[in-house]
C-alpha cells in the first residue's frame, strides 16, 4: 500500500494516521506506532492517545484520537518539560508494560519519564552532563539506553536517578560527526542487553555493539550513502523485529536502505544494501523546492519485509521488499 504525497496539516493528519495504521499495525489502537510528519513531529500511539514532540522547542503535546468513524484528533494538554532557550526538540521513546510511559529529553541532564494518561512524572535524571541527545530507548521497564549526538552510549537505571554508566564510545571520528542509534527487542525471555545496538553516523558509518561486552564492536561497516549529511536530525537506524540480522537506515536522501549484517566484521568495509526503497525520491520536490528527504522509517511488527516510511514532502509509504537472488536467504 502506498499513500499519495499529501501536505499533512493538523486537520487531516488524523485521517491519514488512522488509515495508515490500520493497514500497517493490526489492532493499531493497542500498539505503538511512530512516524515523522512534515514538520518533524514524532507521534506515538497509546490506545487513543498520541504524544508528539518536535520543533521549535522541547515541549510534548498529548492528543486524543476520535472514534473509528471520525478522522479528528484533538489537543488534550501538554506534558510540561524544562525548556531552555536554544534547547533542541525532545527525543521520545515509549513503553507500556505497566502503564503507558513516555521517555523524553533533549539533553543528557534533562531526561524524564512521564505517565501519559495522568501526566505524572515518574523519573527525573539526576546525573550531570549536558550533551545533546539523538536517541532514547527503553531496554526494559527499569533500564534506559541514551545515545548522544557524539555517539556516546549511556545506560541509566530508573530505580537510581543518579546512576549513569557509559556503555561505549564510537571510534575516533571528526568532532562534527553526529550519531543516532537503533535497538532491537528479541524473543520473549531473552535479556534486553543481549540484543545488539546499531549506531549510525551522518557519514554513513555503522557500528554494532553488544552491551554485555563493550570493549569491542561486534561489527563495523560503511553504509553506501549518496553523500554524508550535515546533521543527525533525521538519521534513523532500526532493526527488523522479525528478520535476524537485518536493519534499515534513512535520513540521507529520499531512500531507505536495507542491510543484512550477518556477514559483517570489524574491518569497516563498505557494505552493499540488499534492497533500496526509492519511492519517496520520485515524489517531486517539496514546498521548499528541495528533493524529498526521508525523515523516519519503521518496521512492521509481524510482517518481516514490510516497512513504513515518511518524507519531508508529506508522503507516507507502506512497502514490502524482496530479497534479490544471490544475496543470502
Amino acid at each position: 500500500m502506498v499513500l499519495p504525497a499529501t501536505t499533512l496539516l493538523q486537520a487531516e493528519a488524523g485521517a491519514l494516521l488512522t488509515e495508515a495504521a490500520e493497514h500497517f499495525v493490526p489492532g493499531w489502537g493497542k500498539q505503538e506506532c511512530s512516524l515523522f510528519l512534515r514538520s518533524s513531529v514524532r507521534l506515538f500511539c497509546f490506545l487513543s492517545l498520541l504524544v508528539t514532540s518536535g520543533p521549535p522547542d522541547s515541549s510534548l503535546q498529548v492528543w486524543q484520537v476520535s472514534a473509528e468513524d471520525s478522522d479528528i484528533i484533538k489537543s488534550v494538554s501538554p506534558i510540561e518539560t524544562e525548556n531552555d532557550t536554544g534547547q533542541s526538540w525532545a527525543k521520545i521513546a515509549t513503553i507500556s508494560a505497566r502503564v503507558p510511559w513516555v521517555l523524553h529529553g533533549s539533553r543528557l541532564d534533562r531526561v524524564q519519564i512521564t505517565e501519559v494518561e495522568s501526566r505524572k512524572n515518574v523519573y527525573t535524571a539526576a546525573f550531570g552532563g549536558s550533551e545533546e541527545l539523538s536517541s532514547l530507548a527503553f531496554l526494559d521497564c527499569n533500564t534506559l539506553l541514551l545515545c548522544c549526538t557524539t555517539g556516546r552510549l549511556c545506560l541509566a537505571d530508573v530505580r537510581q536517578p543518579q546512576s549513569l554508566v557509559e556503555a561505549v564510545s564510537v571510534p575516533s571520528a571528526p568532532c562534527s560527526e553526529q550519531w543516532c542509534m537503533g535497538t532491537r527487542h528479541g524473543a520473549q525471555g531473552l535479556e534486553p542487553s543481549s540484543q545488539p545496538v546499531a549506531c549510525l553516523s551522518n557519514r554513513g558509518l555503522l557500528t554494532l555493539t553488544d552491551l554485555r561486552k563493550t570493549s569491542e564492536f561486534l561489527a563495523l561497516a560503511k553504509a553506501r550513502v549518496p553523500s554524508p549529511g550535515s546533521g543527525a536530525e533525521f538519521l534513523c537506524v532500526s532493526w527488523a523485529p522479525a528478520l535476524e540480522g537485518c536493519l534499515a537506515i534513512s535520513g540521507f536522501d529520499g531512500t531507505v536502505h536495507v542491510y543484512d549484517t550477518q556477514s559483517w566484521d570489524s574491518s569497516g568495509r563498505e557494505a552493499e544494501p540488499i534492497f533500496v526503497h526509492k519511492g519517496h525520491a520520485f515524489g517531486g520536490a517539496g514546498g521548499s523546492g528541495d528533493p524529498p528527504l526521508v525523515t523516519v522509517h519503521t518496521w512492521h511488527l509481524q510482517k518481516p519485509r514490510t516497512l513504513l516510511s515518511a518524507a519531508s514532502d508529506g508522503s507516507l509509504h507502506v512497502w514490502d521488499w524482496v530479497q534479490p537472488c544471490g544475496k543470502g536467504g
